[in-house]
């Protein structure tokens, strides 16, 4: 395997600092390629002529989730984010660090937590980029991340935006909106929605799912973007230095309300029971739902839900696409059509 020296560190003829030129066909670190993102991003890595090293909690199910690439086109190192030897055999050589690690449950008992998974992990790439020599660096952020946001979710994610702001690397900030393809938690949670009447309920026992239930008035909007587009923008960004030290909002090109996107779904998505209503429920009964029952292993995992996903429920999740368009030469994947194309392949 060739080693790709890293690109930012061309030799200088003077003390000022360098402009940072593009990354091309490099070998490239990234953090959380086992998850639905981070698959797409390496696909679009190895499309690219790039080679990806991904530091992946289970080897052994991320080489067989990318089974349809070459062997010999990606490294995979057994580890996590805290674990510092894997992390620093995984940034070894590399030009640059895409980090995409970040959760939308916690489960405390297994060290997930927010502030762990979101700021400490951040901490832990950035070190790890900084030991190695790596300068140029990708982060994962998600839309509405911010100070105080009613979410810890968000709140988490600003913070982790702010380390990376701060740490004096290279950096570019992707902030998406709710991320959409076949292969996603998320339309797989939709999927069930408009598609099951019944689900498994403490793991073995079927309980009736009669309504595709929102939070309040359902009005709030999102933008669905493309889990394609977002790979092509964090794969993209490493070839266009003018992106360093800027912040990307990602999102499709129209914004749904809630109740509009569960309609779509039941319109689209083969086998949607066209008979269950969508509900609205209360958002005071929500949260007291979030406290209590949904801490239970009532409903599976993808179908739980916390106060803070209830929160941000009861605002907007929309961007202006263009800057993002604009720096990348892309033009975002419109919901409606790309889910009429996959609806029958969501897993």
């Amino acid at each position: 395997m060739t080693d790709v020296a890293n690109v930012n560190a061309a030799p200088t003829t003077s003390d000022s600092p360098q402009p940072a030129g593009p990354i091309e066909h490099a070998r490239v670190a990234v953090t959380g390629g086992s998850g639905f993102v981070g698959r797409h991003v390496v696909n679009e890595l190895v499309a690219r002529g790039h080679h990806p090293v991904c530091l992946v909690r289970d080897r052994s199910v991320f080489v067989d989730q990318m089974r349809r690439l070459p062997a010999d086109r990606y490294d995979a190192i057994g580890g996590s984010l805290f674990d510092r030897d894997a992390f620093a055999t995984t940034v070894k050589d590399c030009a640059a660090v895409i980090h995409i690690v970040g959760i939308i449950q916690e489960r405390p008992l297994k060290g997930q937590t927010f502030e762990r998974i979101h700021v400490e992990g951040t901490k832990r790439a950035l070190e790890a980029a900084k030991a190695a020599g790596v300068k140029r660096f990708i982060h994962m952020s998600a839309l509405g991340s911010r100070l105080n946001a009613p979410a810890e979710y968000h709140r988490t994610k600003w913070v982790a935006e702010c380390a990376v702001r701060d740490s004096g690397l290279d950096y570019t900030i992707f902030r998406p909106s709710i991320i959409h393809g076949p292969d996603g938690e998320f339309m797989q949670m939709m999927r069930t929605f408009v598609c099951d009447a019944m689900v498994t309920s403490f793991g073995f026992l079927p309980a009736p799912f009669p309504v595709i239930p929102y939070f309040g008035k359902g009005d709030k909007k999102l933008q669905p973007v493309d889990v394609r587009d977002v790979a092509t923008c964090f794969v993209g960004a490493l070839a266009r230095p003018e992106t360093i030290g800027k912040s990307f909002d990602l999102g499709g090109p129209e914004a749904l309300t809630w109740k509009q996107l569960y309609q779509t779904c039941k319109d689209l998505i083969p086998g949607a029971k066209q008979w269950k209503p969508i509900v609205g429920m209360p958002v005071w009964k929500a949260k007291f739902l979030a406290k209590t029952v949904m801490k239970l292993p009532v409903l599976p995992m993808a179908l739980r839900f916390n106060e803070g996903q209830v929160a941000m429920s009861q605002e907007d999740s929309i961007c202006d696409t263009r800057p993002a368009e604009a720096a990348f030469g892309i033009t975002m994947r419109d919901f409606r059509t790309e889910l009429r194309n996959y609806a029958a392949l969501i897993e």
